[in-house]
């Protein structure tokens, strides 16, 4: 996608891919026929410029099709640059500014609440995103509130827009920090995909919010990607296209 559209973010959508699978294949109360069924978890995007990951595994499932994916970024195509429910089925959060998305989980949660419904409410949470003051009053709320059907997910992959997290401003110990906003915490590598189903199981049966910190690799599975700032938002070239796809063959 990203290289056909020669736009996009590929890093961030390869550091949460593995996440995606084990949440729509082993956790999400999700009917691929029936998306907009009313009762389904919901999932939030909120680092909703890794639409490719989001597209990649509803067509995985069986919501979008090829053709739809060969539109994306282009004009009028159901696979916009960054997650919108106006444009996508199966989308549940337009995103856009960063920040906002583990305060609209945290609503979707206590709507399900007041539904007396069993649904779960998923957020994926970029590391560089989690420097929005946003995300810490609603995660202070979340607890608060003592909302058990809430788990954000951190794509700890170190990496946001312009360098390294840690260059740009440091974030410290998060899990530490979702613990004292008494958070229940569990820590993954966000590349296995035994731990990442167990992680999504304990998390749905937690008597609280959960956090779940993954540690995953930007740009994972393209040597040249990896750990590389360089494409957090940039497509590759021909003779990288080349190479990354021989590499994830």
């Amino acid at each position: 996608m990203v290289y056909k559209a020669q736009s996009g973010h590929p890093g961030g959508s390869l550091s949460c891919i593995d996440i995606l699978v084990g949440l729509y294949r082993s956790a999400m109360r999700f009917d691929p026929d029936n998306p907009g069924w009313g009762d389904r978890d919901r999932f939030v995007m909120s680092k909703g410029h890794a639409s490719p990951a989001v597209y990649s595994i509803l067509r995985d499932v069986g919501v979008l099709e090829d053709s739809d994916l060969d539109g994306f970024r282009s004009l009028g195509s159901v696979c916009q640059g960054h997650v919108d429910r106006k444009w996508t089925e199966g989308v549940d959060f337009s995103a856009g500014s960063l920040g906002m998305g583990l305060s609209f989980g945290l609503g979707s949660a206590l709507a399900a609440r007041l539904d007396v419904s069993e649904r779960h409410t998923w957020v994926l949470l970029g590391d560089g995103e989690i420097q929005e003051g946003q995300i810490w009053e609603a995660a202070m709320a979340a607890s608060h509130l003592e909302v058990a059907n809430l788990t954000a997910i951190i794509d700890r992959n170190r990496i946001q827009n312009d360098n390294f997290v840690d260059d740009q401003m440091r974030v410290g110990d998060v899990a530490s920090k979702f613990h004292s906003f008494g958070w229940n915490v569990i820590e993954i590598d966000g590349h296995d995909m035994s731990e990442i189903v167990s992680a999504l199981s304990e998390a749905k049966a937690s008597d609280g919010p959960t956090a779940i910190v993954a540690a995953t690799v930007k740009g994972k599975g393209v040597s040249f990607m990896e750990d590389n700032p360089a494409f957090h938002g940039a497509a590759p070239n021909d003779e990288q296209y080349a190479e990354a796809m021989e590499e994830l063959s």
